[in-house]
């Protein structure tokens, strides 16, 4: 069997989604073990994946072209044959975006949720003609996701259905839109998503939503979702609390004390790590309906 020895872009994935009633699972990396673990996961069974890359992320890993390079690395010494994108997520910037492209990123998010609706359909509307140019799918977002993730802070504005139409006329490939979701871990006094305003923003676009903010939402709201239009679900907090879970217990039962062994060696403190974000990414596509669908 042969192996991808290049990344590929969402759209193709995000439209089977779309109309298959299920959704892709975004979920943003970290680092090699966050990365290695949801290539091995999705090969293991057989789904499509995206890898997601905040600007805060990219940083920390030492840049675009860095991240790109251990991608495709991985890739091709684990023989991954599921379709794998590697997405910027977030992108504050046309410049930003452009760098992800020109690195190998097979897909950006052009954030212009911090502008006014004009600018952002300027912007946006430039980092669709440079991504085309690349084979490289583009989302785009109206309205904002609540909370904070990597500095990106949003006040929660629901998404406009005429701005969805507008937006989408520009040839983007997916869209996120507030619909009272949140980054982070949602507050105890948190309600719903707004369905209402999925359903118009769905009728408005006819074209795979995203749901930022995926981590903590209850199940049977997520399932909802999935069925008024949301194709591609994004994931960040509940790995990085699975990560911190799994690492702490190894700690707590003193397994990296030298009396006990190399258990210091970086090897085997990451792995109880490992392991649970790969628990986390089978449990959670099993439920968004991806699971076997590469």
């Amino acid at each position: 069997m042969k192996y991808h020895k290049q990344l590929v872009n969402a759209k193709e994935i995000i439209a089977k989604a779309y109309k298959g009633k299920y959704a892709v699972g975004h979920f943003n990396i970290n680092n090699l073990e966050w990365a290695k673990a949801l290539l091995e996961a999705g090969q293991a069974s057989n789904t499509p994946l995206i890898l997601g890359v905040s600007e805060g992320a990219n940083k920390y890993m030492g840049g675009f072209k860095t991240v790109a390079g251990m991608i495709n690395g991985l890739l091709e010494d684990l023989k991954i044959t599921i379709p794998v994108v590697l997405h910027l997520d977030h992108g504050q910037s046309v410049e930003s975006c452009k760098n992800a492209i020109d690195a190998g990123f097979s897909s950006v998010m052009f954030d212009g949720s911090h502008l006014s609706f004009e600018d952002n359909i300027v912007k946006t509307k430039e980092v669709v003609a440079y991504a085309k140019k690349h084979n490289v799918s583009v989302e785009a977002e109206i309205g904002s996701i609540g909370g904070e993730e990597d500095g990106v802070i949003g006040n929660g504005e629901f998404g406009d259905p005429k701005e969805a139409k507008e937006i989408v006329a520009l040839g983007i490939d997916f869209l996120a839109a507030g619909i009272g979701n949140i980054h982070g871990q949602y507050p105890e006094n948190w309600k719903s998503l707004n369905f209402d305003v999925l359903k118009n923003i769905n009728t408005a676009a006819n074209k795979g939503l995203v749901l930022h903010g995926g981590s903590g939402i209850p199940q049977d709201q997520v399932k909802k979702a999935i069925t008024l239009g949301i194709s591609k679900i994004n994931v960040n907090t509940e790995l990085q609390l699975a990560f911190a879970s799994a690492t702490r217990k190894y700690i707590e039962a003193k397994k990296d004390l030298p009396e006990n062994g190399k258990g210091f060696d970086p090897r085997k403190l990451l792995n109880p790590g490992f392991v649970a974000i790969k628990d986390t990414f089978n449990e959670l596509t099993t439920w968004f309906g991806s699971k076997g669908k590469a």
